[in-house]
């Protein structure tokens, strides 16, 4: 089996490589055209490639598309289940950055920061089904300038919707797999590329937990519309999701050795669960915090958008779009640390999130002999409201709460917070075209305006605070040495706004910190980034190659104070810099009839340059000097190979991920891992608009037991924490779709 897995690592390939990327969204005809020889970056300045929407509908249907780019150089991602959306597992890093230092958009929509703590957006599961992605661009480095986000030190994601433009039609298609998974998905298209033209799509998806008890469910509904108004082109986006997720328990090495990978919280065994609150384990558990009775995600969001692209004269063009946002959520855990009022001795805790965020954004792009010259602009109000509450169980023979479901009627709440942000984003850049040579240059500037206002304050922090940078440069060169080869460099440099939320940020401390870290002059992170790569590209084989250097200063580390249940305010400071050197390589070849190899590798070596220094009566120094950065493997290896004919049509897909610590000091850390998924497919053709297509899908095909999240409840600074999540097992699935 080892021998079969190396040799599928080293020889694999995509079902459809990873596209070329313009700064503009692309047209349909750039996105969609099957025969398209694609190409990564060319003509870009900066590490960046694409993928369309057959690289994530060739995966297990319901498939995150952020599990999709985990093939693509310097992109780590994880995640407990084996479609990639359960949210409290869900990770990416990029060139070591984590998930919440990274941009994301949809058409142009900022999305936030994809934390689970949801304060300023959505995950991108929650925004649209992954039928409806038309291409899914990743930008390894800060980014375009023009993003809309604030929090992008690392890397950029930005997703773009479907633009059908094929008439009348309607696909949908029917899943059934492990763990009576079910999972139905339609879609009705209509219009023509020169006229009104758009979809409406629903989705419903259930499965249930690999291991324990409940439910993993979504159901979403996404509608878009474009309408030609003479030259312009006015646009509008509307998406509702409903989204419950009961949860993993989280693991440490210990807890694996001892309760083994299968462990899971009790329920629905409540009586054991009452008689561990009491303090009576059943061998092996021996403590409250190895099983919990319940937890989940709930999450309700409402999205809505409408833009206008117009040309204002020959080579001027303006866009602009409005937003509105409107999430209800509740995380819920059953701790055993608060006893209901009822006499149970546990009691649901909750974190509770409520979001009302509008903007706009908008830019003007005009072409003046060489240069393209844009500026742009983005401001957007965020009104969210946060809570920390406990609702009682009804008695010790039956729970009388459902996790699956909004708890009502708190019997404590321990804070509550209404949190008001305001951000401010311009943009200024000038793309220079001198035949082979096109350099870019620009800037980009902020300022973000938190208040935290507290109802109910508990022991957590009040008040306001700044940040602002209005000038992050950007250089950057493209060089053609030949029609098929050329080379490009780049300079970012990028910072990260301040959060409002009582669970991330300075809010999370205490006032006494809080106000501490004023008196210090808290400085909001930032980062230098520096690439240099060469791209080839020919009708059989595409591929870059990339070195990079990244200067992370100011990092800011929240220390967590206790088991993540009891919820104790963090110390968070700034605590020095962060070094990394990296190189990636990526590459596609076209063997003909049907079968195409790809491959791509990474090396980042990512470590903190300055101990920490933990203040106190007695300070305490945490000696991570020279010590790699957590949740970021040395190495990344991925490769896939392909086959599509007329009718059959097949994947098989590696992934490698060298050692991983979960430390500060690196006394602890899981090991390298492979997984191998794949897909077999056959299409009948019975005179429909689409082949009617049966496709079968294997997840974790080898059966691998493995950690895949590493961070769940942080990162400690040394000993064995529990912050683990086992990877799903083996599961299967198989898909009927029609097109009509």
């Amino acid at each position: 089996m080892r021998t079969a897995t190396l040799f599928l690592l080293t020889t694999s390939a995509l079902f459809s490589a990873p596209a070329f990327a313009q700064d503009a969204i692309p047209t349909a005809d750039e996105s969609t055209a099957e025969n398209e020889i694609v190409v990564f970056g060319q003509g870009q300045t900066r590490q960046v490639q694409e993928l369309k929407t057959e690289d994530v509908t060739i995966l297990a249907p319901g498939t995150s598309p952020l599990k999709a780019i985990e093939k693509l150089p310097s992109v780590n991602f994880q995640s407990a289940d084996p479609f990639g959306t359960y949210e409290w597992s869900s990770r990416v890093t990029i060139r070591g950055f984590n998930q919440n230092q990274l941009g994301y958009t949809l058409d142009g929509i900022p999305l936030g920061d994809s934390t689970y703590g949801n304060n300023n957006g959505l995950h991108i599961g929650r925004a649209i089904a992954p039928e409806n992605i038309g291409v899914t661009r990743v930008s390894q480095g800060a980014g375009s300038i023009g993003t809309q986000s604030t929090n992008n030190l690392g890397g950029t994601l930005e997703f773009f919707s479907l633009d059908p433009v094929d008439g009348f039609g309607a696909d949908a298609n029917l899943t059934y797999g492990s763990e009576n998974t079910v999972r139905a998905f339609a879609r009705v298209n209509f219009g023509e590329s020169d006229g009104i033209r758009g979809f409406i799509s629903g989705t419903y998806h259930n499965a249930e937990k690999w291991k324990g008890g409940g439910d993993q469910r979504n159901w979403m509904i996404n509608a878009k519309a474009i309408i030609p108004v003479g030259e312009a082109e006015f646009d509008a986006y509307f998406s509702y999701s409903d989204r419950a997720e009961q949860d993993y328990q989280d693991l440490s090495l210990e807890m694996i050795s001892r309760l083994g990978y299968d462990h899971d919280n009790y329920s629905p065994d409540y009586a054991t669960a009452i008689r561990a609150a009491q303090g009576i384990f059943v061998a092996p558990i021996n403590n409250l915090d190895d099983s919990y009775y319940d937890a989940s995600g709930l999450r309700k969001d409402t999205l809505a958008a409408y833009g206008l692209t117009a040309p204002l004269g020959e080579g001027v063009t303006f866009k602009i779009k409005a937003y509105y946002h409107d999430n209800t959520g509740q995380g819920t855990w059953g701790t055993p640390y608060v006893a209901s009022p009822t006499g149970v001795p546990m009691s649901v805790r909750t974190t509770e999130y409520d979001i009302q965020r509008g903007g706009v954004f908008g830019s003007l792009e005009a072409e003046v002999g060489d240069h393209t010259i844009s500026v742009g602009g983005w401001y957007e109000h965020n009104d969210f409201t946060q809570a920390r509450r406990f609702y009682a169980y009804e008695s010790l023979t039956n729970p009388g709460r459902d996790h699956q479901k909004f708890m009502r009627n708190p019997f404590f709440t321990q804070w509550l917070f209404d949190f008001n942000t305001d951000t401010l984003q311009y943009h200024v850049q000038d793309k220079i075209s001198m035949g082979d040579l096109t350099i870019n240059l620009g800037w980009k500037g902020f300022q973000v305006n938190n208040e935290a206002d507290p109802r109910v304050q508990g022991s957590l922090a009040a008040g306001k605070i700044k940040s602002r940078d209005w000038f992050q440069p950007h250089a950057g060169v493209a060089y053609k040495l030949s029609g098929n080869a050329e080379v490009f460099g780049g300079f970012t440099q990028a910072t990260r706004a301040f959060v409002s939320s009582a669970t991330s940020g300075p809010f999370s401390t205490t006032q006494a910190g809080f106000n501490a870290l004023r008196a210090r002059g808290l400085k909001p992170e930032e980062s230098d980034t520096y690439e240099l790569g060469a791209r080839f590209n020919n009708s059989t084989f595409n591929g870059v190659l990339g070195v990079y250097y990244v200067n992370f200063r100011n990092r800011l580390l929240g220390i967590p104070t206790g088991p993540g249940i009891v919820g104790n305010p963090s110390i968070l400071q700034n605590v020095g810099s962060v070094r990394s050197l990296g190189f990636e390589a990526a590459g596609d070849v076209r063997l003909g009839g049907g079968l195409t190899l790809f491959a791509s590798y990474s090396y980042n070596d990512a470590t903190y340059r300055d101990d920490v220094i933990v203040p106190g009566v007695v300070p305490v120094t945490i000696p991570i000097k020279g010590k790699s950065v957590v949740d970021t493997p040395k190495h990344l290896l991925k490769g896939e190979i392909a086959y599509d004919s007329d009718s059959l049509f097949g994947r098989i897909g590696a992934n490698y991920m060298s050692k991983r610590y979960f430390t500060y000091t690196n006394d602890q850390s899981v090991g390298s891992r492979v997984i191998v998924d794949a897909t077999l497919g056959y299409r009948f053709d019975l005179g429909m608009r689409k082949p009617v297509e049966v496709q079968l899908n294997a997840t974790n095909l080898f059966d691998k037991r493995y950690v895949s999240t590493i961070g769940s409840n942080g990162f400690g600074n040394s000993g064995d924490n529990q912050t683990l999540l086992a990877g799903a097992p083996q599961q299967f699935f198989v898909t009927a779709k029609v097109g009509f």
